[in-house]
């Protein structure tokens, strides 16, 4: 079982920063961290298609921002 992250912000001017230090106090390492920085409208994003591939079976995925 692998504990795996997702931090998304909608553009370039905001910053992932706080989503990432609470990934990692949640005990996700660094390079099991997956970022996007565009809309949450569509599912073609390239950090979300990363975690989607790299995920197993029993796998937990932590997303601290749902919007």
């Amino acid at each position: 079982m692998a504990l795996l992250g997702y931090a998304r912000v909608s553009t370039n001017q905001q910053k992932l920063d706080l989503q990432i230090q609470t990934l990692k106090k949640a005990g996700v390492r660094s390079n099991r961290i997956f970022t996007d920085k565009m809309t949450g409208s569509t599912d073609k994003r390239e950090g979300l298609q990363k975690l989607l591939a790299r995920a197993e079976r029993g796998d937990v995925i932590i997303c601290t921002k749902m919007d």
